[in-house]
Parts: structure tokens; sequence; C-alpha cells
């Protein structure tokens, strides 16, 4: 029963890694094989077959509008050379593009993350990376770093209220916060990812080294102190701390590397786009997210990217001189249906790949519905954990769940109900096993597929999904097994 209940998380890997399979293909075979499992021998009801298999087409096309969204925001903006603008002030704070992409991968990520979530800050992050010289497989990966610590609030405290609810969350936020300071080395692993390819790798990464470490300690200790008012802001004021520390100390040129470092032989210094002109799109973008997540009780930031857009659009875009006003809108509306294509192309396979796993996973969700008396796989896969060594897994559970669902708060949803009853079972606190389930799907979303596609197709990659995981899987478990000894230092000294 095991060894089925492990068939289909096995098949997927092996045609990922070993045979080296698309995606696309790995995910649709791994489909067909679980509904095949969950038909012949669960025994599962048609009906609810049907009904899962829609929940995980609805889940994916929601992705779907975020990550059309994102692509056609990006587009636009890199149509009217706002992304390359944005790049050149970023000059003004510091010339070193260790700084610059610390700041913006791991600072500026967070805070976007604790404002709009859901994988929107790696679509926004990536491109500027890039911007600033590194290569999109190498800017992929960073934002995927930076795509960790600050998901145990997510987007105003979503995981939490949202992937635990019903269950007893009191002492969560506080514990997981603390929990999170391991959080601190994710800079780290990002100063080694972008200098390892330099000539002078160790040099260059010892230079920085105590600005990443404390740009590492800026965000997390700030975002344990703000839980105390509120798990909803922890991270979106620990983030503004963070970038105010951060931004000082470059002012003051403490912990800065002694030699500044660029990627670019030539500093983009020739500009004559207004200020407020670069940052107003991306201003816009977090007001209405922040607006859509207040006014609607079901908001897709997909909407906010679109709408965002529409003023670069219409007004930001380079004009022609000596061309009239006809036109100069004919050439807006051709730039808008090259646009619109762009974003389809780029879209449709993220789209396929979501959703044949989100229906996976929801066959597995609902596999316990069935005609045979049998247990979900879920179940039956995570029945023999309420041991001593719960603590350990239960963050590698967490991370699992990231991995194959997108989600920290999915995550929840799938586990969270399991090791509250695990945690019972073996005598166990369940805030602290929950806390250690939450940092454990925030540190998954490193290699959460739903969060590489989108990311992937904003700077213009395909098929690199294999490489990439490879790329950030050690520092992930790395993160997770820390945060699983942490756990079982911490039972024992509660008991």
């Amino acid at each position: 029963m095991l060894a089925l209940a492990l068939l289909p998380f096995a098949l997927f890997v092996a045609l990922l890694f070993f045979s080296k399979s698309k995606l696309l293909w790995s995910s649709l075979i791994t489909f067909a094989v679980t509904a095949i499992l969950v038909f012949f021998f669960w025994h599962m009801r048609i009906e609810i077959m049907f009904t899962s298999v829609n929940k995980g087409i609805a889940i994916a096309s929601d992705i779907f509008l975020i990550i059309f969204g994102a692509v056609f925001f990006l587009e636009t903006l890199q149509n009217a050379h706002i992304i390359r603008r944005l790049c050149v002030y970023l000059e003004t704070f510091s010339k070193d593009y260790r700084i610059q992409i610390l700041l913006l991968a791991w600072l500026l990520e967070s805070f976007l993350e604790g404002t709009a979530g859901f994988g929107t800050p790696l679509t926004i992050v990536a491109p500027l990376l890039v911007g600033i010289g590194l290569a999109p497989i190498q800017a992929l990966v960073v934002t995927l770093l930076g795509n960790s610590t600050a998901g145990i609030f997510g987007a105003v405290g979503t995981p939490i209220r949202t992937g635990f609810a019903s269950l007893p969350i009191t002492n969560v936020p506080m514990y997981a916060a603390l929990i999170n300071v391991i959080g601190f080395m994710v800079p780290i692993f990002m100063l080694w990812t972008i200098t390892r390819s330099q000539n002078d790798a160790k040099k260059q990464f010892l230079e920085a080294l105590p600005f990443a470490i404390v740009s590492g300690f800026a965000f997390v200790i700030p975002s344990v102190l703000f839980v105390y008012f509120g798990q909803e802001f922890a991270t979106i004021f620990g983030a503004v701390t963070g970038i105010f520390i951060m931004l000082l100390c470059i002012k003051l040129h403490i912990f800065t590397p002694p030699v500044i470092r660029t990627l670019k032989d030539e500093h983009l210094t020739h500009d004559t786009m207004p200020l407020y002109k670069v940052f107003v799109p991306y201003g816009l973008l977090i007001f209405l997210m922040i607006a859509g997540k207040i006014i609607f009780t079901s908001f897709n930031p997909g909407f906010a990217f679109i709408l965002a857009a529409i003023p670069v659009l219409l007004f930001w875009s380079p004009a022609e001189r000596g061309v009239d006003h006809a036109e100069r809108g004919l050439h807006k509306s051709v730039t808008l249906r090259s646009l619109l294509a762009t974003s389809i192309k780029r879209s449709w396979e993220p789209f396929v790949v979501i959703a044949a796993v989100s229906a996976m996973v929801q066959l597995m969700i609902n596999s316990g519905q069935n005609s045979a008396n049998l247990p979900s796989l879920l179940d039956v896969m995570t029945k023999n954990l309420a041991h001593s060594f719960l603590p350990l897994f239960a963050p590698i559970i967490g991370a699992f769940g990231s991995f194959i669902t997108g989600s920290t708060t999915i995550s929840n949803i799938m586990f969270g109900s399991f090791l509250k009853k695990a945690a019972e079972s073996a005598g166990y606190g369940v805030s602290l096993i929950l806390a250690l389930q939450l940092v454990g799907a925030a540190a998954g979303n490193m290699i959460s597929l739903a969060d590489v596609l989108p990311a992937q197709a904003v700077v213009g990659l395909s098929g690199k999904e294999r490489e990439v995981i490879k790329k950030v899987l050690l520092p992930c478990l790395i993160y997770t097994g820390l945060v699983g000894i942490v756990g079982l230092i911490v039972i024992q000294w509660m008991r």
C-alpha cells in the first residue's frame, strides 16, 4: 500500500531528474498514473475524481492569470525601457553588483512577498537582476533563493490564517518567526551563487560576506519583533526595516565591500526619463495588490499586473518624433497585440504543467473518498510519522508540499491536520510542530515548480527546470535540515 502511495512522487522525480523528460511530459504522465491508481486500486468514485480534476484546473487557471499578467507587465516595461532605467537609478545607491542584487533579491523580494505573495515577487525581481548583468539562469536561481524566508507569513499572513484554518495557531506565528531566524543564511547562498562564476570567486565572496550576513539579520530579527503586533505585517515591516538599515550601512560605508565590483564594463549613465516614470508602475502595482486584498475577498494579482501595465502602454512607451497621432495610435495597437501574443505564448505551458500537478494533488487529497474503505494516499504515506523524529520530518513534509503545490498556504492545508494529529499522538506541542512545518514549507518555495515556471517565463528561459532545481536543492536541504535539527533540540528542551 505504501509503495503504491509513493509511486506518483517516485515516478515524477524519476522522469524529471533521471530520464530527463520535459516538465510538461513528466507532469502529464504522473497525473495519468495517479488517476489510474486511485480509480483501479483505491476505487475512488468517478464524480469525486472529476471534482478533484476540476479543482486542479481551477487552481491552475488562477495561476495562469498571474503568469500572463506578470509577463504582460514586464514585457510592457521592457518595451518602454523602464527596466533598463531602473537599473540606472539603482546605481545611485551602489555600483557594486553584489549589493544591488542583495537589495533586490533579498529585501525587496521579501517586501513584495509580504504585500503580494503568490510567486509575484520573483516575476518582478528576476528581470531586474538580468538588467544588472546576471545571466538569466543565475537571476532565476537567486530569486528562487529569495522566495523562501518571507514565505512564513506570505501575503499579509495568508499561510497561517488560511493554511491552518480551524487549527490551534495561538503560538505558531511566534515559534515560526523565532525558528525562521535560520533564514539569515539565504543572502549568503545568494552571494555564493552570483560570485562563484567569477575568476576571483573566493575573493569577491569574502569581500561582500559581512554585508550579506548583516542584511540577513536586518530582515529576520525585525520580523520577530513585529510579529508581536500581528502576523499580517511582520514580513512587510521587517523588510522595510531591513531596507532602511542596509541603505544606512551603504551610506555610512559600514559592512560594504572594500572594492566595487560590476558585471558590466560601462555604467548606464545617459538617461532622460524622469524618476517618477520609472517607479510609478511598480508603486501602482503594489498599491493595486494591497487594495485588491483589502477590498475583495478573493483577488488575483494577475489583474494588478495587467492594470498597472495599461498606463505604461498608453503614456510611457517611447514616442517617435515626426509621427502623427493616428500613426502613433496604430503603433500602440500593434505593440499591444505583440505583447498579448508573447504573454500567451509564455503562459500556456506553465498552465498545463500546473493544472496536471494540481489535479494530481487533489486526487491524492480526496482519494480517501472511495468504495474500498482505504485511507487517502496522503494518509498512507504519513501514518507512521507519529514518533520521536516528527520534529525533523515536519519541515521536510512542509517543503515537499510546497515543491509539488507551489504554495506555502496549500502545503499547510494539505499536511496541517495530519501533523496536528501526529503531534498529539507523539505528545508534542501542536503549535511547535505546525511552526516547523510552516518554516519548512517556506523554504520549499525555493524548489517550487509553480514558481520556477513563471519566473523562467519572464526572463526568457524555457526547459531549464531541472537545471534550476538542482542549483537550489542543496540550499533548500540545508535550510530544512537545520530547521529540523532546531526542532529536535527545542522539543527535548521543552520536555
